[in-house]
């Protein structure tokens, strides 16, 4: 297994039940991973245990050549990797500013002193700027972000994870709840991202996936039934059975 992310036999158990089970994947530099699968296939789950939400039952997990496996919150955020939720997860009150750079701050040791030179501040602040023009907030940047549509919410969630500089995005269902003409505007936001950002993405939308995606992943009762490009994937007829086919 070679690749910027490595889950080995990866397991994590609530009581009787196997939520993931066994997985094991590889995602490589630049490439762009699309995890898809019927609810409670254990997508979710799986995230939780990268980004260190949960403790895994058992097998391992390698970032960037170094163990992440059981390390908190903070500390994986540490090594470069950022996600977004299913849920909107922005600071309602404070600016589509103040929320970039609260962000920015994370990347940046020192800034968040809310006194000093400017230049200490410089850094984060570009950053605010480079994201918002990125995630096509510019010009919404003094606006409470309790103000934006739900669809330019999910824009700054996604400008927040971009903010601190990652080296693997993890994306957990970014269309959710929007609108056709807002899911176009966020799978264009996606395919834009630099190719040197890594993408793992969760997505039920299959328009997204089937123009995002490199390499897809279909995991089924915590287990991964198949993965490769899409084409590939979409022939499949196991996936069809489980999961295309099912109209979910």
């Amino acid at each position: 297994m070679n690749g910027l992310l490595e889950i080995e036999q990866l397991s994590r158990y609530f009581g009787a039940l196997s939520a993931v089970n066994g997985v094991s994947l590889a995602v490589a530099a630049r490439e762009r991973r699309a995890i898809i699968g019927p609810n409670g296939a254990g997508k979710t789950t799986l995230f939780n245990l990268i980004t260190g939400h949960l403790v895994p039952s058992g097998g391992r997990i390698v970032f960037d050549g170094a163990p992440i496996t059981g390390l908190p919150i903070h500390a994986v955020a540490r090594r470069g990797l950022s996600r977004s939720f299913q849920r909107t997860n922005v600071f309602p009150r404070l600016s589509v500013s103040e929320n970039l750079r609260l962000a920015a701050a994370a990347a940046e040791p020192g800034s968040y002193r809310l006194i000093g030179s400017i230049g200490a501040l410089s850094g984060p602040l570009a950053r605010v700027h480079d994201v918002a023009e990125a995630v096509g907030l510019s010009e919404r940047l003094g606006e409470p972000a309790g103000r934006l549509s739900y669809g330019e919410q999910r824009q700054l969630e996604v400008g927040i994870a971009l903010a601190t500089g990652p080296k693997l995005l993890l994306l957990d269902e970014p269309t959710a709840g929007m609108s056709p003409e807002e899911t176009h505007r966020m799978t264009r936001l996606l395919a834009g991202l630099p190719r040197e950002m890594t993408l793992l993405i969760i997505e039920h939308d299959m328009d997204v996936v089937f123009s995002l995606a490199d390499r897809i992943t279909v995991l089924h009762y915590g287990e991964v039934l198949t993965e490769g490009p899409p084409d590939a994937v979409r022939a499949d007829p196991r996936v069809y059975e489980v999961y295309l086919g099912t109209g979910d």
